[in-house]
């Protein structure tokens, strides 16, 4: 069965860049990603801080990352991409295999823009990566999955070699809207025996973000 995962990158251009990155990122930066086969989708997202741009793009296989379709893509960029990668700022690159996502895959729903994307990043030591996980899974999801508007949770887990800050795990939350995350209902998530002996850790401080989608692509397979 093939592997499902998501490359995810921030990164903003100098501000007077702005107009060009746009039309780089739709016109250029995507279409050669989604003409790989095994890259399923991606949306672009933007938030109020820097870095204010999100990409997202989300794989049916994973062994698309070691084809020699892509290794082009990754080695043989053109002028205008290695010149707007040289420039902008507060890049990173996580390459994340998929642990769970409570919907089913977009090969059997359309991609739906819609929404408020909540990331939430993890540093969590190995040791207590299963105790982790299983809170997430068994307590966490079912619960923020019971308040209105939350509409969707995938988790990953980040393979070495990223380049940003040291996350092990991510999960991307889709919401109607930002309005969601102040949900009374919300408190039930967090505020639980189990949460808070995690909480209690010192590793437990996240990387948060709220985005809101700027642009849905297909691969070229579903074009």
């Amino acid at each position: 069965m093939s592997k499902r995962g998501i490359l995810f990158s921030q990164m903003a251009p100098p501000p007077e860049w702005r107009e060009e990155f746009e039309r780089w990122y739709d016109e250029e930066h995507i279409p050669v990603r989604m003409a790989v086969p095994g890259f399923s989708h991606a949306i672009r997202y933007q938030t109020d801080s820097d870095p204010w741009h999100l990409a997202c793009y989300f794989l049916n296989d994973m062994d698309a990352l070691k084809s020699p379709e892509y290794e082009a893509v990754k080695t043989k960029p053109s002028e205008r991409t290695a010149e707007m990668l040289d420039n902008v700022t507060g890049f990173t690159r996580y390459i994340c295999d998929e642990i769970s996502d409570t919907s089913a895959p977009e090969e059997d729903n359309p991609v739906d823009t819609n929404h408020a994307l909540f990331v939430v990043a993890f540093n969590v030591p190995e040791a207590e990566a299963e105790e982790f996980n299983d809170w997430y899974e068994t307590e966490h999801i079912p619960l923020l999955m019971e308040v209105p508007g939350w509409r969707r949770v995938r988790r990953y887990k980040v393979r070495p070699g990223f380049e940003g800050p040291e996350w092990t795990h991510l999960a991307l939350h889709e919401i109607d809207n930002q309005e969601v995350l102040a949900n009374p209902k919300r408190d039930a998530a967090r505020n639980t025996p189990w949460r808070d002996k995690l909480a209690a850790r010192s590793w437990f401080s996240s990387g948060r973000w709220v985005y809101d989608p700027i642009a849905a692509f297909q691969s070229v397979e579903k074009g």
